[in-house]
């Protein structure tokens, strides 16, 4: 081939490659902070995507979207937010789909003198003075801490002594740093390397706050609906399951 044959067709090559790489933009729940980047550094790997990943409170994301926000995709640790955005007709027809069920934990630092094998009964103690958690006004993980101190009839003795983050990320970096004595955060984050190497986490049991549901849609307003669509099965996908599952995520269907 001539050179300048050859020259103009690495350029359509090139330019070819350039159009097909997309950066989709993620609005997720902050549970899934340490799962999604682990999970999107495989996914951009294989595709030759990019993905911008905002992290918070699926309450939040959920009004943002309703504003205009532009996201691509929506991860909600509540599955009711992207049920009512289907019922409104605000995402891609069939994209509805429950990715995950999440856990939530007691969780401390190593070097704390409460101890949270003992389980819930350790937020009476004198010691926690201070109880993180998310801010149930639009954090699922909140909701639940609340609900699960409800069932052992514990939350009327410590409400006074909550400390609210503006998600479960948040929450964990309340009692990470020191500014809250212990968490009820969710699992995933206590299951994370950074945050088990420096904590202790007490599993809470799952009969003891409603089922956390967690849905995804693609928004119908996006323009990348296709690179959506390709993460999304990515995340469907066995590897994809099988990071999610590291992070203690229950899968679909698996209960």
């Amino acid at each position: 081939m001539k050179p300048l044959l050859l020259w103009l067709s690495l350029c359509a090559i090139i330019s070819t490659d350039i159009v097909r790489a997309e950066e989709i933009t993620i609005a997720a729940a902050s549970d899934l902070s340490f799962a999604f980047k682990e999970l999107i550094s495989e996914y951009e790997t294989a595709s030759g995507n990019q993905v911008k990943l905002t992290l918070g409170s699926s309450g939040n994301f959920f009004a943002q979207i309703q504003n205009g926000a532009p996201f691509d995709l929506y991860f909600s640790a509540d599955i009711s937010y992207p049920k009512k955005m289907e019922e409104a007709g605000q995402i891609v027809p069939g994209s509805l789909y429950r990715y995950a069920i999440g856990r939530i934990a007691l969780w401390t630092r190593h070097e704390s003198p409460v101890d949270v094998t003992q389980g819930i009964a350790v937020l009476r103690q004198p010691s926690a003075k201070t109880i993180a958690i998310a801010n149930p006004r639009h954090a699922p993980y909140g909701r639940a801490a609340i609900a699960a101190m409800e069932h052992f009839n514990i939350y009327d003795d410590v409400k006074d002594r909550l400390v609210l983050g503006e998600n479960v990320s948040q929450a964990a970096q309340f009692v990470e740093s020191g500014a809250a004595d212990i968490g009820i955060i969710a699992l995933s984050l206590a299951l994370a390397p950074a945050m088990s190497k420096k904590g202790t986490y007490w599993e809470i049991p799952t009969e003891a706050h409603p089922t956390l549901e967690q849905g995804a849609v693609i928004v119908k307003a996006s323009k990348r609906a296709d690179s959506a669509k390709q993460f999304l099965e990515f995340v469907k996908s066995r590897q994809g399951a099988a990071i999610m599952t590291r992070y203690g995520f229950v899968a679909p269907g698996s209960r």
